[in-house]
């Protein structure tokens, strides 16, 4: 059965090692969690604000774990149609996995694959058409496959139909 009245999270970016990685939460929780985990650099946090950028540290039990970036988008202006944090965290597999099992611990459970493609698609954020078109962007290797997958993106096949 789907759930889609939960909190999710996923590693947003391709796995292994990098400079920088991005964990998104997305679901009616994701702010509530972020307020349990972020020490915010600014005294005025802005997490009121329909989009946002904020920079401090990730912390588990008073601990230190990164320097992090927050992006915050508020439903419904964001891409699942729901409120959604995304962090910008150092590319470390640790820091990576250490984050997830922190917001998991904090009531988030781990993404199906697409999930937050499905979330959109479910809240009419992207038609059945948009929401294939972006599988198709992400395996793109050729121009002309590009071009397609971002014109069915765009919308240009639906409104066709």
């Amino acid at each position: 059965m789907l759930k889609n009245n939960d909190t999710i999270v996923a590693i947003a970016t391709p796995s292994g090692y990098g400079a920088i990685a991005v964990i998104r939460i997305s679901g009616k929780n994701s702010i509530k969690i972020l307020k349990k985990i972020f020490l915010s650099f600014s005294v005025k946090k802005n997490f009121s604000e329909k989009r946002s950028i904020n920079l401090g540290y990730i912390k588990s039990k008073n601990k230190i774990i990164d320097k992090v970036l927050i992006f915050i988008f508020k439903k419904p202006k964001s891409y699942t149609g729901e409120d959604i944090v995304e962090i910008s965290c150092h590319g470390s597999i640790y820091i990576q996995n250490k984050l997830l099992s922190i917001i998991i611990d904090q009531g988030a459970r781990l993404a199906n694959p697409g999930e937050f493609t499905l979330r959109a698609f479910l809240n009419g954020k992207i038609d059945l058409c948009q929401a294939e078109s972006i599988l198709d962007i992400v395996n793109s290797e050729t121009y002309f496959s590009h071009e397609f997958a971002i014109n069915q993106m765009r919308g240009n096949i639906s409104n066709f139909i």
